[in-house]
């Protein structure tokens, strides 16, 4: 039997890589505006992600799920939804509820139904995501919370008070799967991710990375240049990982 450490650590992200984010539309157009509905969705992720940025640039942190609550008012304000809407404390609550119920992608059941039957595979869930915010979207989101066992834990990078892509965040990652912040480990762990800015920060943090590539786009993120600031492996969804990992892992 395959020892816990002898296996190959996936470190799965979460919002973005197994939770869609755009599926939060159909609240935002329930509550707000149906023919604004993408466009909120979309601009609430950008300020979601652009806000744990500049908090990380400012040295303070604050849990995830106030990031989010106030990239939404972010959002909102500059979509110029009617003030009264904006004001209304329970749809902001309706809203917050709702993105603890995110929709999955397509690929992910199948994806994780293979890597289940893998016993050279150890899964994690590594998120900005708060421990609370993390264990409602797992048991609230109705794709995915059956999958919930498959998980060895989830890792929420609270603890360090910084996020993504802070090379803090994935030596964290390391300690809570009992691996070492060394070369030799730091290269045994996998990130698997949707979001580039993620890839390249598990990159520099000396992880190797697989970059689920949905759109078909090819990679085009710049910041670093060389292999370095690439994936070691793309895969054009969900169900692409295994392969592309097992073709680095003896």
């Amino acid at each position: 039997m395959m020892s816990n450490s002898d296996k190959i650590i996936l470190a799965f992200d979460l919002y973005g890589t197994l939770l869609s984010t755009s599926s939060i539309a159909a609240k935002l157009g329930e509550l707000y505006s149906s023919d604004k509905a993408k466009d909120l969705a979309l601009t609430w992720r950008k300020y979601q992600l652009e806000y744990t940025w500049t908090a990380n640039s400012m040295d303070t942190y604050m849990p995830f799920s106030e990031i989010t609550r106030r990239s939404l008012r972010h959002t909102l304000a500059e979509h110029r939804i009617a003030q009264e809407l904006r004001d209304d404390e329970s749809k902001i609550k309706q809203m917050m509820q709702a993105y603890d119920a995110l929709g999955i992608f397509d690929d992910v059941p199948s994806a994780l139904e293979t890597l289940s039957k893998a016993s050279n595979i150890e899964a994690v869930v590594f998120s900005n995501g708060d421990t609370p915010m993390l264990n409602n979207s797992m048991d609230g989101s109705p794709g995915l919370s059956q999958y919930r066992h498959f998980f060895r834990s989830l890792v929420s990078v609270e603890e360090t008070k910084r996020f993504k892509p802070d090379p803090v965040v994935y030596r964290y990652l390391a300690k809570r799967v009992g691996r070492k912040e060394n070369k030799d480990d730091m290269s045994q762990m996998w990130l698997i991710s949707g979001n580039p800015f993620d890839v390249v920060g598990a990159k520099a943090a000396g992880m190797r990375a697989c970059w689920v590539d949905r759109t078909g786009d090819g990679w085009c993120d710049g910041l670093v240049e060389g292999i370095e600031g690439r994936p070691d492996a793309i895969a054009r969804d969900l169900g692409g990982v295994l392969e592309q990992v097992t073709k680095f892992e003896p």
